[in-house]
């Protein structure tokens, strides 16, 4: 094992659970709530003992005063329950909002970096539903009974003091209604989590529809896309009408029970009065104190499913979200000498290396072009350089330190890249160029914007730099969105600039600017990698690196490279169509056109 893949597994161990931190840093709210709980259900005694009271010593006696009394005692009391009841419900809405708060950065972090760690399945998004999930169920009522739950000794011992054959009855009740309770954990489980995962599935190509909506509309697959959206959307109802009908009969069947065992109470009660063992009073309290201990277990049934969805959506944000901001040496100094590799390899998520024992080195003031046949390597390559990728092995580092070194923010403004995907954001041309830096200098931004010769094209737009691109930059042609993103790339003067194909979509003009902005990263002091298929974006470069396979073939000045290259191309072009016998004469050998690059 590598010292990079040591230290990455020792970081793993290490990292700290960030959702548990955020629920530790709300220990104080659930300690009120705590409380809170505690007042609200000794005051739901009230009633109780206020029909204890009332046909045990108002009715016998016949007193007015006593029964106005009682009353505005119970009216109080009530007050005073219902405010502290509101309060807890209150803390309850505040704790959801702080973990929101706490965590939804992280869950944003994750979700970005989730393509970039594995293959990309579309489900980055679970974790922004998950927060979601954790925050609804926070803010609702199935916490309030997760805090009444441990108060039912209290009933039960008042029902003991009344009598105990009223207290067993209510035992006899409450076990019932508690093993009805894990029924329901056992039987809705498995149908939560299989309809947040087909939820989730759904959810996926219902966005990939959407990204595609062009390539849906002029290939005509809208009644394709529509059948498997229905066919997607017709598994997930079916799981999430499953776990409904679940939970739902065992709600019913607990209120059930809670109705049979609140007659039953009165029963036993009536027969104790019949046989004088007990008042009239105490018939009736015994009655709404069952009432009261069973309400939070029919609660906790009615409120099981979104429970299990927290529980689940918990599960799966703390073992998504860890702590890497963890203690760092002092970074590095902006890196203005070297880039270098050495046997690097490099793989895409999930998936085997694509590049293998990549070695060279590149000075300032020098850029490199990447040439080799289609699925060789060069964009895995130029992902590994600027970091989006990581190197499974060997070293790649800036001015001899690795990418890691620095923080994210460190690193971002010293690499500039354009991917072979141009994507802009919605926002203006301004906020792309810079970034999206809050603290962007607009001398900055038209510096950048200069440099990579897109200023007067971008004037000439509607709005200028304020124009509103639209989301993807959908309001702007591909060759402007290409030259508004090499802006971006060239926005702060990074040291390193990698452009994947940045030619792509470029007329004469455009293409004469961006050998310009390559001649000016060279200029200043900064390293250029260019990887490209049509040599006219190399024209800038001085050194070249071809690859094959996901190998390097060649590596030097661009001249000598380019020669090789032909050469090798032209050799594989004459065995291949050599006589397949001794004496047999073969097809016509091709002209070979060689297209000078520079």
């Amino acid at each position: 094992m590598s010292s990079r893949a040591h230290k990455a597994g020792a970081n793993t161990r290490a990292a700290s659970d960030l959702p548990s931190r955020a629920l530790a840093r709300c220990r104080g709210a659930f300690a009120a709530v705590g409380a809170f709980s505690a007042v609200v259900n000794v005051l739901m005694l009230t009633g109780s003992l206020y029909m204890l009271q009332v046909y045990d010593r108002v009715l016998p006696s016949h007193s007015l005063p006593t029964l106005v009394a009682l009353s505005l005692i119970v009216m109080a009391l009530y007050a005073v329950q219902g405010l502290f009841d509101a309060l807890r419900q209150r803390i309850l809405g505040r704790i959801a909002v702080a973990l929101d708060q706490d965590l939804s950065g992280p869950v944003v972090a994750a979700i970005l970096r989730a393509p970039l760690r594995r293959r990309d399945d579309g489900r980055g998004m679970q974790l922004s539903r998950d927060l979601d999930t954790v925050r609804s169920f926070l803010s609702g009522l199935g916490p309030t009974a997760l805090f009444d739950l441990p108060w039912m000794p209290l009933y039960l011992f008042a029902c003991f003091l009344l009598h105990p054959y009223l207290g067993w009855t209510l035992v006899a009740g409450a076990l019932l209604l508690v093993g009805l309770t894990l029924i329901t954990e056992w039987r809705t489980r498995r149908p939560v989590r299989e309809a947040a995962q087909s939820g989730a599935e759904r959810a996926v190509l219902l966005e990939a529809a959407r990204r595609n909506a062009e390539v849906v509309a002029a290939l005509g697959m809208e009644k394709p896309m529509l059948a498997r959206l229905e066919a997607r959307g017709a598994g997930y109802l079916a799981v999430q009408q499953r776990a409904a009908d679940i939970a739902g009969g065992l709600g019913a069947l607990s209120k059930v029970l809670r109705f049979m065992l609140q007659s039953a109470m009165l029963g036993v009660g009536a027969w104790l009065v019949i046989s004088g063992l007990a008042s009239p009073g105490v018939m009736i309290a015994s009655s709404v104190i069952a009432s009261r201990a069973l309400a939070p277990i029919e609660l906790a049934i009615q409120s099981w499913r979104p429970f299990l969805a927290a529980r689940q959506s918990w599960s799966r944000l703390r073992q998504a979200l860890t702590d890497e901001d963890r203690a760092r040496p002092v970074a590095p100094e902006r890196a203005h000498r070297r880039l270098s590799l050495e046997q690097v390899a490099v793989a895409p998520p999930g998936a085997a290396a694509v590049v293998q024992n990549v070695s060279f080195a590149v000075d300032a003031g020098h850029a490199l072009g990447i040439i080799g046949p289609s699925a060789s390597g060069k964009s895995t390559l130029a992902r590994a350089l600027v970091g989006v990728w990581p190197v499974l092995r060997g070293e790649l580092r800036l001015d001899g330190a690795t990418l890691d070194q620095w923080p994210d923010e460190v690193r971002g403004a010293m690499i500039g890249y354009l991917p072979q995907d141009v994507e802009l954001f919605d926002g203006t041309v301004a906020e792309n160029i810079a970034r999206f830096d809050p603290g962007a200098a607009e001398a900055d931004v038209l510096a950048a914007a200069k440099a990579a010769g897109a200023y007067e094209m971008i004037l000439r737009l509607a709005d200028g730099f304020a124009t509103r691109i639209g989301e993807g930059g959908s309001t702007l042609s591909g060759g402007q969105r290409q030259r508004v993103a090499l802006a971006r790339a060239l926005y702060g003067e990074p040291f390193l600039v990698v452009l994947d194909e940045p030619n792509s979509s470029l007329d004469a003009e455009g293409e004469g600017a961006l050998n310009a902005a390559i001649k000016g990263i060279r200029a200043r002091g900064g390293i250029a990698v260019v990887v490209a298929h049509r040599p006219t974006a190399l024209a800038a470069c001085d050194l070249v690196l071809a690859m094959a396979q996901g190998q390097v073939q060649a590596f030097g000045p661009k001249e000598e490279v380019l020669r090789k290259t032909l050469a090798a191309r032209e050799a594989r072009a004459e065995s291949t169509l050599a006589p397949a016998e001794p004496g047999q004469a073969g097809p016509a050998k091709p002209r070979v056109v060689i297209e000078r690059v520079g």
